[in-house]
């Protein structure tokens, strides 16, 4: 039975409408007011206040299609499944339903709803621990749906035990998760004797994950029950994809068909499939265009920091692997000629389309520059004979993003040999850099909210002044263009010719703690979006937000105020908690857009 993409999304959710769930519009990559993570990486992120017993104001039953980034190794893309941007269909029991409902519904929808057999069907249950017990539950459920025993497996945390932070021993307080139970497809190559269905080998391909949230993590270490019991489903709409149609080489799907077209015929990629170090290079160009464009749909650039270095490594790896099919890619129109095979994918990346194509060419030239730099300075240490070695090549990498394959590539041509203590070496400083990678992708949770909350929340709220403010300074042709926030600034990006004058700041700063002074009280509606619109509320990147969406208003909802946006973010309830702010540096960041900083502190 094939099925494109497109059309598995909109069967899930229509089976899950008919199960009573309400679809939801999906939430933004980058989360307003959410320090923990740097990207939404699971359709429950946004839903946590709920699974912890907040009021959803659509109900217990949802489902919806979030867009999702996971970065943690990023460097090991480049296999024939595995990708950072994905699509996770996701159904929720917000205290509803629970473990009988949900692993009946999600067999259902794969066996009568997309025709996959049964038998090809395999599932993993969590075998339990001294603080929570074996998941009898689901097993039993599984072997009345009609699944053999000897095609169910138990295994421990580190693979049936979900949370954004991993196995409960990694959980910070605060952070919830729980027992889960996974759906395997069997693509019926035996690869090896003793094969099961979480080994790597590629026979198994996991297309549904039903969490159990269950548990909240303690401040002593312990697990503490939610007062409701959640259930959160998460199924990857590319490996679905590729399980309807018993595809194993998830590039070969509807999803990257254009792009992979672009890149055969304007490279000297010929085929797809003959060779596998160029099939590993172009997996990475479209896994990380694929989410360079969506990165930057939302507003975010290339930067030093937080989600701009992120979209930085996505492109800049791009482009060097591009450059090995085409050498004008780089620097040229290459990058996002390729990359403009997702744009009719996705409409915000469509509507921005001329935007992010500029994004992917400047930052291109940029990387092509930098490579010259780094080549300079590896030919500069030959002619000086200086000692060509691991710490070195690893420094050509880290601070100019020179592969090793370049810099091999270079000696070579030198005569130069480069040892295999220096390739351990390099290895080696390349593990810490990944480890620290990771371990910094974590620390985004360590606290949570609770640490820097109050401090976010008190910037989050002065954006909204600041962006009233720079309107009625400056003009109502100033629009958001993209922000972020930590506990010790804000930064936010704005449409403007040039950068503010000494009396425009001050006139700005002025307005800002005037309302701060006057101690407006800071009130949310949810509305449609129409309605919003209609009563005046700014709704800069409103579209990410979906049909029904949150108007903050500073002052009288009903009469004056002060500010009235569409935002999605946390919010202080009255202007005297932010504290006196001021502005404190501000830079010209691309043609006519202007980037300020402002602080509390």
């Amino acid at each position: 039975m094939k099925l494109t993409s497109s059309e598995i999304r909109e069967k899930y959710l229509k089976f899950f409408e008919s199960k009573k769930h309400v679809r939801i519009s999906p939430a933004p990559l980058v989360l307003e007011g959410d320090v923990t993570t740097l990207f939404t990486s699971a359709g429950m992120q946004p839903l946590i206040p709920y699974l912890k017993g907040e009021t959803h104001p659509d109900g217990k039953r949802l489902c919806d299609s979030q867009p999702s980034l996971r970065l943690q190794d990023i460097e090991e893309v480049g296999d024939n499944r595995h990708t950072t941007f994905f699509e996770m269909l996701g159904n929720w029991s917000l205290g509803d339903y629970f473990k009988k409902e949900q692993l009946g519904w999600v067999l259902e929808f794969f066996t009568e709803g997309l025709g996959l057999s049964k038998e090809k069907l395999w599932i993993s249950v969590f075998e339990g621990t001294k603080e929570v017990p074996c998941d009898d539950e689901s097993y039993n459920r599984w072997i009345e749906l009609g699944i053999p025993k000897e095609r169910i497996h138990f295994y421990g945390v580190d693979k049936n035990w979900w949370s954004r932070s991993g196995a409960p021993d990694k959980m910070p307080a605060g952070e919830i998760g729980g027992p889960d139970s996974e759906i395997f497809y069997d693509f019926g190559t035996p690869v090896h004797e003793g094969c099961h269905p979480n080994c790597d080998c590629g026979r198994f391909l996991e297309i549904g994950n039903s969490v159990f949230i269950q548990y909240e993590k303690q401040k002593d270490g312990s697990l503490k029950e939610l007062p409701q019991k959640n259930v959160d489903f998460g199924g990857g709409l590319e490996r679905i994809a590729m399980a309807v149609n018993d595809e194993p080489d998830m590039f070969r799907i509807d999803f990257f068909a254009s792009s992979m077209g672009i890149l055969n015929k304007g490279t000297k990629l010929v085929v797809y499939g003959n060779d596998e170090n160029e099939d590993k290079s172009a997996r990475i160009i479209l896994d990380h265009l694929r989410a360079a464009v969506n990165i930057i749909s939302e507003g975010i650039t290339p930067s030093n920091k937080q989600q701009g270095y992120i979209l930085r490594r996505l492109l800049r790896r791009a482009a060097y692997h591009l450059g090995k099919f085409v050498p004008e890619g780089i620097s040229g129109g290459g990058l996002s000629n390729v990359a403009s095979g997702f744009r009719k994918l996705y409409p915000l990346v469509d509507k921005r389309w001329d935007e992010i194509a500029g994004v992917i060419d400047e930052e291109g030239i940029k990387f092509d520059k930098t490579l010259r730099e780094g080549k300079k300075r590896l030919v500069d240490a030959i002619e000086k004979k200086k000692e060509i070695n691991g710490n070195l090549a690893f420094d050509l990498y880290q601070s100019y993003g020179f592969p090793l394959e370049l810099t091999l590539e270079i000696l070579s041509e030198k005569g130069i040999k480069f040892e295999d203590k220096d390739k351990r070496t390099f290895e080696e400083e390349f593990e810490k850099h990944k480890e620290s990678s990771r371990t910094a992708s974590a620390g985004m949770f360590k606290g949570g909210l609770a640490e820097s909350g109050e401090d976010v929340t008190k910037l989050h709220t002065a954006t909204h002044l600041l962006h009233a403010s720079l309107r009625k300074v400056l003009g109502e042709h100033v629009s958001q263009k993209g922000s972020n926030i930590t506990a010790e600034r804000l930064r936010f990006d704005f449409s403007h010719p040039q950068k503010l004058t000494d009396d425009q700041i001050k006139r700005v700063e002025d307005l800002i703690n005037g309302a701060i002074d006057a101690s407006l009280p800071v009130s949310c509606e949810i509305k449609t979006l129409d309605e919003a619109i209609k009563e005046g509320a700014l709704h800069f990147f409103a579209e990410k937000y979906g049909e029904k969406v949150k108007v903050y208003t500073v002052g009288d909802p009903e009469g004056e105020f002060f500010s009235k946006e569409v935002c999605g973010g946390p919010h202080v309830d009255n202007t005297s908690s932010i504290g006196r702010v001021r502005i404190i540096k501000q830079e010209k960041v691309g043609a006519g857009v202007v980037r300020i900083y402002v602080t509390n502190k």
